[in-house]
C-alpha cells in the first residue's frame, strides 16, 4: 500500500474520530462528482469532488462515501457495479466487490441501493454532516428524514441536525502532508517545463492560443491530467484582463505576453504566471514596470514563513508597489498620502495569492476567530503581485497604457522559511531574455 494510499484511510480515522466526540450519534456522508454534460449526448471530462477524493482516491462518478463509528462497518461505499456491457462502452469500474480491498473502506455496495441503506443508517442518527453545496444529497437525506418521522411510531427515529462538513475537511486539507507535497512538486515541475518551453515558442507572429497548446502539449507528455485551470495566454492590453481565456490575439512585435497556467497532477494544482516580450527583448516601460512587480514579490516572499501571515505579505508588496509607483512618476505626491488612500489599488487589483492544493484555488481559511491564518509547514500558497495599466487609464503617461504585468510562483511554508516549488521558470529580465535568445 503506498504511503498516500494509507493517508486517505488515516484521514477517514479523522472524520470518525470526529464524529464520535460528537454529544450524540453522527453519520458523515460525501458523494462523488457526477459527469456532466458537454453536449447532447457528450460528456465533459470526468474531475472527480476534491473532497470525496481527499478522503478515499477513488476516481469515478455516482458513488457515496460513509462514515459511521458505531457501525459494525464504520467506513462505507456506495459505487457503480461491475457491469462488462457498460464497461465495453464506458471504460472499467472498479466494482462493488473489489472495492474494500482495493480502497481500505469496511463494506461496499451497489450506488443502486444507496436509497435503502441510507434510510437504515440515518435512523437513530442525531447529526448529519454533510458538504451544503450538494443539492441532490441534501434533497435525498431529508426525503429519507422525512420518511423515518412518518414511522416514527414504530421506533424510528430521523436525524435532528443537519451540519456542514466542509470546515472540518478545509481545516484538514489546510496543511499538506509529504506525501501531497511530492505530488504538488511533481505538478510545479511539469509546468515549471512548460512555462519554459512556451516561452522559447513565442515570437510575434504566433497567436496566443498556439502559445497555449505549447503548454498543454507539455503537460500531457509528462502525464498530468491537463490544465488545473483555464490557462491564460494574454498578449498586449489582454493581459490587463485578469481572467482573459480567449486566448485569440496574434502575438504583436514590441508587446509582453502574460501566461498564467498550471498542470493537475494526481489531482493537485500549480498555478504559474510569468510575463515577458513578445520578442526577446523588454522595452525600457516595460522593464521599469516588471522589475517592480518583481521587487514586489519578493519583498513579500521575503514575509512568508512560519507565524507571519498573507496581510503582511500583502502590505509588503503594496509598499513597494506604492513607492515604485512614485519613483516612476505614475503617481504624484507623498507615500504617507497615497498609503492612506491606498492608491496602488487602482493598479494592483486583486489579492497577493491564495491557498494552493486540490483545488487551484485551495480550501482553508483566512481568518481564524477574527485573527489572520497564521502560516505553518506543510501550508502551500501563490504569491502573486500585479500592475494593469489598461489604455486609456486617466491621469497615467500613455507610455504605460496597455501594459500588464503579473509574477506568480507557489511555495511550500518550511520549518525555517519557505520552498519556492516553480523558481525553474526564468524571472529576472535578463534570465528572461537570455532564454528566448536560445531559441
Amino acid at each position: 500500500m503506498s504511503k498516500l494510499h494509507s493517508e486517505f484511510q488515516s484521514r477517514r480515522q479523522q472524520i470518525l474520530d470526529f464524529l464520535q466526540q460528537q454529544d450524540e450519534p453522527a453519520i458523515a456522508i460525501i458523494p462523488s462528482a457526477q459527469l456532466a454534460t458537454r453536449s447532447r449526448d457528450t460528456e465533459y471530462p470526468f474531475r472527480q469532488d476534491s473532497d470525496f477524493y481527499y478522503l478515499t482516491g477513488f476516481n469515478e462518478p455516482d458513488a457515496l462515501l460513509v462514515l459511521q463509528p458505531d457501525n459494525d462497518q464504520p467506513v462505507q461505499l456506495f459505487c457503480q457495479p461491475s457491469d462488462p456491457h457498460a464497461e465495453v462502452w464506458h471504460g472499467r469500474r472498479l466494482g462493488v466487490d473489489r472495492a474494500p480491498e482495493a480502497l481500505g473502506v469496511d463494506g461496499a455496495y451497489s450506488i443502486a441501493d444507496a436509497d435503502e441503506h441510507l434510510f437504515a443508517l440515518l435512523n437513530g442518527m442525531h447529526s448529519v454532516y454533510t458538504p451544503h453545496d450538494k443539492p441532490e444529497l441534501t434533497q435525498l437525506l431529508h426525503e429519507l428524514a422525512a420518511e423515518l418521522r412518518q414511522t416514527s411510531k414504530k421506533g424510528d427515529r430521523a436525524p435532528q441536525a443537519w451540519h456542514d462538513l466542509a470546515p472540518k475537511l478545509a481545516q484538514m486539507r489546510l496543511v499538506k502532508s509529504e506525501a501531497e507535497l511530492e505530488l504538488m512538486r511533481r505538478a510545479a515541475a511539469i509546468s515549471v517545463d512548460a512555462h519554459k518551453r512556451a516561452m522559447r515558442y513565442t515570437r510575434p507572429g504566433v497567436y496566443e492560443y498556439q502559445v497555449a497548446a505549447e503548454l498543454h502539449h507539455e503537460f500531457a507528455l509528462q502525464g498530468a491530467a491537463g490544465p488545473a485551470y483555464g490557462t491564460i495566454c494574454g498578449s498586449g492590453e489582454n493581459a490587463c484582463i485578469l481572467h482573459y481565456t480567449e486566448n485569440s490575439s496574434q502575438l504583436q512585435d514590441g508587446d509582453l505576453l502574460l501566461i498564467d497556467a498550471g498542470a493537475e497532477f494526481q489531482g493537485y494544482a500549480a498555478d504559474i504566471t510569468r510575463t515577458f516580450p513578445v520578442n526577446g527583448r523588454f522595452s525600457e516601460p516595460q522593464k521599469a514596470l516588471y522589475e517592480l512587480v518583481l521587487a514586489a514579490q519578493e519583498a513579500a516572499l521575503a514575509t512568508v514563513k512560519p507565524g507571519s501571515n498573507l496581510p503582511a505579505a500583502q502590505e509588503a508588496a503594496a509598499r513597494t508597489i506604492t513607492q515604485g509607483l512614485l519613483d516612476l512618476g505614475i503617481l504624484a505626491g507623498s507615500f504617507a498620502q497615497h498609503w492612506e488612500q491606498t492608491s496602488y489599488r487602482k493598479f494592483f487589483i486583486h489579492g497577493l495569492g491564495h491557498w494552493l492544493g486540490l483545488d487551484v484555488h485551495d480550501v482553508g481559511t483566512y481568518d481564524v476567530a477574527g485573527k489572520k491564518q497564521k502560516f505553518a509547514a506543510g501550508m502551500v500558497l501563490t504569491v502573486e503581485p500585479g500592475i494593469y495599466i489598461p489604455p486609456g487609464m486617466p491621469d497615467v503617461d500613455a507610455r504605460w497604457h496597455g501594459i500588464g504585468i503579473r509574477i506568480e510562483d507557489d511555495v511550500i511554508i518550511t520549518a525555517d522559511g519557505h520552498e519556492n516549488l516553480t523558481a525553474g521558470v526564468p524571472k529576472t529580465v535578463a534570465e528572461i531574455e537570455q532564454w528566448m535568445q536560445q531559441k
